[in-house]
């Protein structure tokens, strides 16, 4: 029997080979009728091999691919710890609820603690510290490497403040000696928000592994994608059942899925009452002695968990990762040195010092001696089939979820992250591009901006 399904395994594969080839031709450029998108999926036959492959076994949750994944993702970014979820976002959410854990003791994070985050990003770098019902302390960022204005987190600290929680901005490493120094100086926990900068390195060394818990994305614009996803990584032992927890209904269990009885005693756990809850509470306020140890909840968790098909796409990605990364690079090389006679009126770009990015867009300031808004030029390139983004979400508080914000700080004027508002966008730099395009968008950038 395992013959002929093994057999027949293969032959849909070697449809699948053939499929590829008819569903995804090459197409040459042709400029200005090619859309040239900011971002997007580069793949071929053997990520759809191996989609296949996880789906004929028909195990719709976490399964062979994303153990898989998951150690070769922590062997990547040199961690101990690597869990899969459904997206960067809930990665984010996974990391920062791990941390108020009422296991953790004095280290808990509580509500009304104080958590140091930029005001120019993604909104689901700041979301956590509000569902969390945490205090953001806002402080700027710096220009031309749109990260955190280090200078200000002796302004940002204060007596409630308990956590550091910030991105490398469009894959470009903040200066982590410094909010690292300052971390540890100070108690303080670091959630390093990775999504978008898989494979960039500082000193050397893969970001995503300088936090006390790091995360990344998978969703399609990222370094690599299975469609949707992301991950958390973790060093210390401590945090492994926290961050499972809260993946996976607050569970107290550690057993994978479709596992049984790996602790060896799940009948026979005691459950003493964690907290005193006040005289008019009834007395059985604990679970009975061998309550299922499977169905005992010791946080307010989730469920976020990826698919391993998703992980089966992941691990076909990531042995592509470091030809994505050099692409990245190069491109970003590539265009930079096209607009280098730009930077009268174009504010180019700089890698942090002691970084190597692995690019996840090219960002661009409009100057005050340009004689286009941001919108024109913007709508220019749109008109001539170049794609753009916006710098995330600006400065958040000026967005309409946060301009009732109840409770946060700010540490300083926010000068940068409202010019980052007003004047910033950025372009592509992604692996499905090639200097053909570049030096189209070069041009049609030279072209707008030429003395009138």
């Amino acid at each position: 029997m395992a013959e002929v399904s093994a057999r027949y395994r293969q032959k849909i594969l070697d449809l699948v080979r053939d499929h590829y080839v008819e569903a995804f031709p090459k197409t040459d450029f042709v400029p200005g009728e090619t859309a040239i998108p900011v971002s997007g999926k580069v793949f071929d036959e053997d990520e759809i091999l191996h989609l296949v492959d996880a789906s004929l076994d028909f195990w719709l949750t976490t399964g062979r691919y994303a153990v898989r994944l998951e150690r070769e993702l922590a062997r990547f970014v040199g961690v101990r710890h690597s869990f899969l979820c459904n997206s960067g976002s809930s990665a984010n959410l996974i990391a920062l609820s791990a941390l108020t854990s009422h296991k953790l003791g004095d280290r808990a994070l509580r509500p009304g603690d104080e958590v140091i985050t930029v005001a120019a990003g993604f909104p689901t770098t700041l979301n956590p510290i509000i569902q969390n019902r945490l205090i953001p302390v806002f402080v700027d960022v710096e220009l031309p490497t749109y990260n955190i204005d280090v200078s200000m987190l002796d302004e940002a600290l204060g007596h409630k403040t308990r956590a550091i929680m910030i991105a490398h901005t469009l894959g470009n490493p903040f200066d982590v000696d410094a909010v690292t120094g300052f971390a540890k100086a100070n108690d303080l926990w670091l959630i390093e928000d990775n999504c978008d900068a898989l494979g960039s390195t500082y000193r050397g060394r893969p970001t995503g592994s300088f936090g006390d818990v790091s995360t990344c994305s998978f969703y399609p614009a990222h370094h690599i994608t299975p469609g949707e996803g992301g991950a958390v990584f973790a060093n210390a032992p401590a945090l492994k059942p926290l961050i499972e927890s809260f993946r996976e209904w607050g569970r107290d269990c550690w057993c994978a899925p479709g596992k049984d009885n790996t602790c060896g005693k799940r009948f026979e756990w005691d459950w003493p009452d964690q907290a005193p809850r006040g005289d008019a509470e009834p007395k059985n306020q604990c679970l009975p002695h061998g309550y299922d140890h499977k169905y005992v909840y010791s946080h307010i968790g989730y469920n976020l968990k990826v698919t391993d098909m998703q992980a089966a796409v992941g691990v076909s990605q990531l042995k592509k990762l470091p030809g994505f990364i050099e692409s990245r690079k190069r491109n970003f090389t590539y265009l930079k040195e096209k607009l280098s006679d730009l930077s009268e009126i174009l504010m180019l770009p700089e890698a942090t010092p002691r970084s190597n990015p692995s690019w996840f867009g090219f960002p661009i300031a409009l100057r005050s001696e340009a004689r286009q808004s941001r919108d024109q030029l913007t709508l220019y390139l749109k008109e001539h089939n170049v794609a753009t983004r916006l710098l995330f979400g600006g400065n958040l508080l000026r967005q309409p979820a946060y301009r009732n914000l109840p409770n946060y700080r700010l540490a300083c004027d926010l000068d940068q992250a409202d010019y980052i508002t007003e004047r910033v966008f950025w372009l592509g730099v992604y692996p499905g591009l090639r200097a053909e395009h570049l030096d189209y968008i070069s041009d049609l950038l030279h072209t707008a901006l030429a003395p009138s």
